[in-house]
């Protein structure tokens, strides 16, 4: 099932709203219609018009997010970075890039860009509201003012809040952009990591006291700080080799006419979770166990690979760098990469395969 799902384009980058997105739409409108002035629009008049607002501020809201998002891809685009979407979801929003610019100036400018937007639409707003309030005594007290002022006051949070030097906000960013002008890559990341687990800590600690919601914050930073950490050090570490050093050279495929009932028993034997489908030389597809466990066992006998197959197959040459092999599977969520050279079927890489190389690499 398609968890995301594309409204347009941007610049190029396709902006895309995850399921999410439309669960915690209708919850922040209802904090905004239950709330009462300055904080919402519980008093404002009718309640059609306070839900009515309540969705509206909510909708520009992520549309503030979205602007976001949209800073640090331009400048990510100007250095050449390729930008695949922009998610739009829960917790906010994402921008899914290529690859974050290694260059300290470079990763520097690019993550300070979003708060910079947010924090030039809030005090541009907060400003708009001074100075309509100078010449136009009765603005004050408009619904229109006081949805200015809410999303002002957002997005100077919002701003403020992703400067917290921490991964994974985009302090955490800038934080290891300035530690990389003095050190590598790696160990610049580790300690922005752990300045980061620091402020998680702490957060913590004022949570159980204070406020729950901190813990939970506290989790998302711990969390993120760590899985920076590793995956930096992983990426870093297989780009001294080609996917040709550490792929499985003996590939076992299976047919298209293959039913899945045959499948599920072949699976079973050969100790794999994920074949190539092909019919002569010619590459089919790519089917999985996730493609087969939802076939209902009755059906097992009717049904082949072709019908469940993954047609659109990612694939990578031999000389494209282990690296770039991980970044692949992270981006498209998968656990196998197909190797093509000059047409043919080279080679099977896994995360697997990847990981165990990676443990070896450390001894």
């Amino acid at each position: 099932m398609n968890s995301s799902y594309k409204i347009g384009s941007i610049m190029g980058i396709p902006i895309k709203v995850h399921i999410t997105f439309l669960f915690v739409l209708p919850i922040f409108a209802l904090v905004f219609a239950t709330n009462p002035q300055p904080y919402g629009f519980a008093d404002i008049g009718s309640a059609a018009m306070t839900y009515g607002l309540s969705l509206l501020t909510t909708i520009l809201l992520f549309v503030c997010v979205l602007l976001h998002e949209l800073g640090h891809s331009y400048i990510a685009k100007g250095y050449g970075v390729e930008i695949k979407d922009i998610t739009l979801m829960l917790l906010g929003g994402v921008s899914s890039m290529e690859e974050i610019p290694r260059e300290p100036s470079q990763e520097f400018k690019m993550a300070f860009a979003g708060p910079l937007v947010s924090l030039i639409i809030g005090f541009g707003l907060l400003g708009l509201n001074m100075l309509a309030n100078s010449y136009v005594p009765s603005y004050s007290n408009t619904w229109f003012s006081l949805m200015i002022g809410i999303l002002a006051y957002i997005n100077i949070i919002l701003g403020i809040f992703n400067l917290i030097p921490a991964f994974p906000m985009d302090g955490g960013r800038i934080l290891r952009s300035m530690f990389a002008k003095r050190m590598s890559y790696v160990r610049a990341t580790h300690y922005a990591a752990s300045v980061g687990k620091m402020f998680a800590f702490l957060m913590a600690l004022v949570g159980v006291v204070s406020n729950l919601w901190l813990l939970l914050i506290a989790f998302f930073v711990y969390m993120g700080a760590s899985e920076e950490d590793k995956s930096t050090t992983v990426t870093v570490s297989l780009e001294k080799y080609k996917v040709a050093d550490v792929m499985s050279k003996d590939v076992i495929s299976v047919e298209p006419e293959m039913t899945v009932e045959e499948l599920s028993h072949f699976m079973f034997e050969n100790k794999h979770l994920g074949y190539p489908v092909i019919k002569g030389n010619s590459l089919k597809g790519i089917v999985t166990f996730t493609d087969i466990r939802n076939v209902l066992p009755h059906e097992r006998y009717a049904v082949v690979v072709s019908d469940v197959m993954t047609k659109d197959v990612v694939t990578l040459p031999s000389s494209a760098s282990a690296a770039e092999a991980f970044k692949v599977m992270a981006i498209n969520n998968i656990g196998r990469i197909l190797v093509v050279d000059d047409g043919n079927v080279t080679g099977i890489l896994s995360r697997t395969d990847l990981m165990r190389s990676l443990m070896l690499l450390n001894e």
